[in-house]
């Protein structure tokens, strides 16, 4: 069993010892203790942004391709060290090891993503009358603040640090208490890579530290990656303080199956997008619609969800909490009619009996009223909810508050359309179980799975970090007077 060094706060380059109150941190493999972090109050935010503040100048005035120089090299240490970091992610979430090694792979393709800011934000120019140009500039905002979740500690704090920090802003980089030991290696091998102190800074803590840094003045910026609940909060607080918000919240996904599907192919990433990450990811298949006979692919799907093995392939939840009220859906659901088809409670995993797992489970003949179909779980459960025809699954699917993703299995081209065309969701997938879009492409919800106006990742994280500038410039004092002179 491995055990970490204490966490701190890191900050103006340096890591940096809090004398307050501090907090475990388990691994959920085992239900072990690994390591401790503090729970720093508003005194060390302000210590953060005052470091920020300072480096921001010389940072922010630096051109973008020196900025990025940093993260060539960055990258090449996360390849470097990919290992590592995938058995560090593994212990303090619970990942399998493919799994922890998949969710890094894809921060190097984030950090590589950045490396390309200089080609996309070079600004533009036009003469727009004789004599006279306008030009176009991006400008970093100055500090921003990134509120990061559990079940990604490695690449959820990239989808903002690399693109946020190579665009000139400095960042506060609050990870979640349950698993902060990666946000502590990030930022060391950032330090390594270059990046100048106080550009970016990493404050520990629980709630009290992300209501601070949504009232904080001389924040400029909020990122968020959470539940809709606190989503919801995080954006009506810091937009209230007149920052830029945007925030990511929960997911009830819904994949539609039609009787002409492939039956192999469905029943294969159907059932990896219910229990990949354990469940404990926003793209998750949460809600299977099943479209008419369909009977032969739910078996398919039984029988690739029994090959999915606690502590073999199949990771572990987070938390005893997060074990139990899984469970409880689970119950629930099956008290409400609903019959459980291949059942995960109760799973015990040998030489791991502290841990928390929750087996693969797949619960028929949901009804679409019931907890079960309507909540986000965020484990490794599929909840089949039986219709007729597909404007039903489609008004199902539209029915469901949120709307981060919705997918369809057909080999039809006019009912992929038909649903493409429909589905409430920001990212669809036709055959795909996890319609995650890849760079330069975005990734964002809709409804209540996102609120604010720009996604997190791809081009259109550069409106979330970046400002307008527009100068207009005349030169010639011959040319003849309009009304722009």
């Amino acid at each position: 069993m491995r055990s970490y060094p204490e966490v701190h706060n890191f900050i103006a380059g340096q890591f940096v010892s809090d004398s307050g109150k501090r907090l475990d941190v388990y691994n959920p493999r085992h239900g072990k203790v690994i390591s401790s972090m503090p729970l720093s109050g508003k005194g060390a935010l302000d210590m953060a942004v005052e470091a920020a503040k300072a480096a921001f100048p010389a940072w922010s005035g630096l051109p973008v391709k020196e900025r990025v120089q940093v993260f060539f090299r960055y990258k090449t240490l996360l390849e470097k060290h990919l290992q590592e970091l995938s058995e560090l992610v593994m212990d303090e979430n619970g990942k399998t090891f493919d799994e922890a090694r998949a969710e890094v792979e894809k921060s190097i393709e984030l950090t590589e993503f950045a490396c390309s800011m200089p080609q996309l934000v070079y600004g533009e120019i036009l003469e727009v009358s004789r004599g006279v140009e306008c030009r176009v500039e991006r400008k970093p905002l100055g500090i921003v603040a990134s509120i990061a979740p559990f079940n990604f500690p490695h690449m959820v704090p990239h989808w903002t640090i690399p693109n946020a920090l190579a665009l000139g802003n400095c960042m506060i980089l609050k990870p979640s208490e349950l698993v902060p030991i990666s946000a502590q290696k990030i930022a060391s091998m950032l330090k390594e890579a270059g990046l100048p102190d106080g550009v970016l800074n990493i404050v520990n803590g629980d709630r009290e530290i992300v209501e601070a840094i949504c009232d904080h003045p001389d924040i400029s910026a909020v990122s968020f990656v959470g539940s809709t609940k606190v989503a919801k909060i995080v954006y009506q607080r810091a937009t209230g303080n007149l920052k830029r918000c945007t925030a990511l919240g929960g997911a009830k996904n819904h994949l539609v199956v039609m009787p002409d599907a492939h039956p192999a192919m469905t029943a294969s990433n159907v059932t990896a997008s219910m229990s990949g990450c354990a469940g404990q990811r926003c793209m998750a298949a949460s809600a299977m619609v099943a479209v008419g006979n369909v009977d032969h692919i739910v078996s398919g799907i039984c029988d690739e969800a029994r090959k999915i093995i606690p502590g073999e392939n199949l990771g572990s939840v987070i938390s005893e909490a997060a074990k139990e009220r899984i469970e409880k859906y689970i119950n629930e659901a099956e008290a409400a009619g609903a019959k459980v088809l291949v059942d995960g409670r109760n799973w015990k995993v040998e030489g791991f009996e502290s841990g928390y797992y929750v087996g693969p489970t797949v619960i028929d003949f949901v009804k679409p009223e019931m907890a079960i179909a309507k909540e986000e779980v965020f484990g490794p459960v599929l909840a089949i909810i039986r219709t007729q025809d597909l404007d039903s699954a489609i008004q199902i699917e539209n029915s469901s508050e949120y709307g981060n993703a919705a997918s369809i299995f057909t080999q039809s081209g006019g009912m992929a359309r038909k649903f493409m065309e429909n589905a409430s969701a920001g990212m669809i997938g036709v055959n795909i179980g996890v319609p995650v879009p890849r760079e330069p492409f975005s990734f964002g919800g809709w409804n209540d799975s996102k609120f604010g106006v720009n996604d997190i990742t791809g081009k259109s994280s550069i409106d979330l970090w970046t400002n307008l500038k527009k100068t207009s410039i005349k030169w010639n004092p011959e040319g003849k007077t309009n009304w722009m002179s």
